[in-house]
């Protein structure tokens, strides 16, 4: 049987999360309260999304002391634990394309032959798009249209019309694009590729274990940052790497672990 370690520990940490923030508005929870965007630890610490900021930023807006520490925050710890923790371990719509991914990989769609492909390099210009929109409008462009923040405020406070977007990118990942929206679109994967890129924690190959089995790379998300299987023993330094463990769980040789970067041999 695969190991899903790693898997449902990711899964303990959004639902938990989800339920906070749902705990807070029905219920006056003060562990954590708020959305993804922005929210306070037992109504003190300030947590701030920092591409939300930067989106307000560039619309012109004018922000407090409290919002701007959140970002800051968010920044050094994502920026410590390295990669985009953020988007496997936190994010809920990682639940949605996870979803999609496992159910293409069981209707063996990945198997058909697919004429879409969309540079990975999206997800930047899609930043660079977002903060252009919102100094044109002077309003924080993603987050009107953000899944992310359509899916966290509809556990709060209940669905829309927005659940649609979450079902266009449920079936866009299974019938379009495999790891489309997160491994492709999404500016916030973007943000946090950059801010995550010198992190300490990082997956790491061990070539002599290997056998090649490619199971991790049927699972992973960000498949490239896997290129040295087969060549060479050495972390995943590569920031779009999610740091989601998933390779982990699924290899059954020992050859793939979490391990501190060392910067003295990089």
């Amino acid at each position: 049987m695969t190991n899903m370690k790693y898997l449902l520990l990711r899964r303990i940490t959004q639902i938990t999360l989800l339920v906070l923030y749902f705990g807070a508005n029905a219920y006056g929870w003060r562990m954590l309260s708020g959305t993804l965007s922005g929210s306070s630890v037992l109504g003190t610490i300030p947590l701030s999304d920092p591409f939300a900021v930067l989106q307000l930023l560039a619309a012109g807006a004018v922000l407090s002391f409290d919002v701007l520490l959140g970002a800051v925050i968010i920044t050094l710890f994502y920026g410590i634990i390295g990669g985009r923790a953020f988007c496997s371990w936190v994010c809920p719509v990682n639940m949605v394309t996870d979803a999609a991914a496992w159910l293409r990989r069981k209707l063996y769609i990945d198997k058909i032959e697919h004429k879409v492909w969309v540079t990975r390099n999206l997800r930047y210009y899609m930043v660079v798009l977002a903060l252009l929109v919102s100094f044109v409008s002077g309003l924080a462009a993603f987050e009107i249209i953000s899944p992310i923040t359509i899916l966290n405020r509809g556990v709060i406070f209940g669905f829309g019309a927005g659940a649609g977007l979450l079902v266009a990118i449920f079936l866009f990942d299974l019938f379009v694009l495999k790891n489309g929206w997160c491994g492709h679109v999404c500016p916030l994967g973007g943000v946090h590729s950059l801010i995550g890129k010198y992190g300490l924690l990082e997956v790491e190959h061990n070539h002599d274990n290997c056998t090649l089995c490619m199971k991790c790379k049927d699972v992973c998300p960000e498949v490239q940052v896997l290129n040295m299987i087969g060549k060479r023993s050495e972390g995943v330094v590569k920031p779009e790497c999610t740091n989601c463990g998933r390779c982990i769980d699924v290899c059954d040789d020992d050859a793939l672990g979490f391990h501190l970067r060392n910067f003295l041999t990089k």
